[in-house]
């Protein structure tokens, strides 16, 4: 294979793992508004006798937030779930046949398929501006809602990045292949 196919599978596979590692690098600074808003809850509440229903749904926005666009940068870091029965024992390119199929067959089907199945729900709340049940509560569960398909996305996003490092490791680029960029 020639040489400038491989950099250039390369160079597309990082520039989407840096925009992965950008949303979970944003995303991972939620996980302190989370502990400072229950904290504050907590003290408001127990320290004087006061609450507001939208600060405590901040908290499960965040919490939402975090685990939904973190999972792009979690897949593109290598901490998701595997059954390594069979994985870690095996070459740098079985790994890689086995991360491009994987990919191609499950995650970019079922990335698919949220966004698919979604779709509707998501633009039904956003047609009536969907808010909280709750009097008091947050205005944009819309945009809660909007996270489902734009995790999908993003998931599908670095799903492609997986193939395309895969592809190099495959076609012969080596150990910078499997690395990614991955920190």
């Amino acid at each position: 294979m020639p040489y400038r196919l491989l950099e250039d599978l390369q160079r597309w596979a990082a520039r989407i793992d840096r925009v992965s590692r950008s949303v979970g690098h944003i995303v991972a600074w939620f996980t302190l508004g989370m502990v400072l808003v229950t904290c504050a809850v907590v003290l408001l509440r127990y320290g004087f006798d006061l609450g507001w229903i939208a600060m405590q749904e901040s908290v499960v926005y965040m919490h939402a937030a975090v685990f939904m666009l973190g999972a792009a940068y979690t897949l593109q870091a290598d901490e998701h779930v595997r059954v390594d029965i069979f994985y870690r024992a095996r070459s740098p390119r079985t790994r890689a046949w086995i991360d491009l199929l994987g990919t191609a067959f499950f995650l970019l089907p079922v990335c698919a398929a949220l966004v698919w199945f979604s779709w509707d729900y998501v633009a039904a709340s956003w047609s009536v501006h969907e808010g909280s049940r709750e009097a008091g509560g947050l205005p944009g569960v819309y945009l809660l809602k909007t996270l489902i398909p734009v995790t999908a996305a993003l998931l599908a996003l670095q799903g492609v990045s997986t193939i395309l490092r895969s592809l190099a490791e495959i076609l012969g680029a080596g150990g910078d292949a499997a690395d990614g960029g991955a920190q």
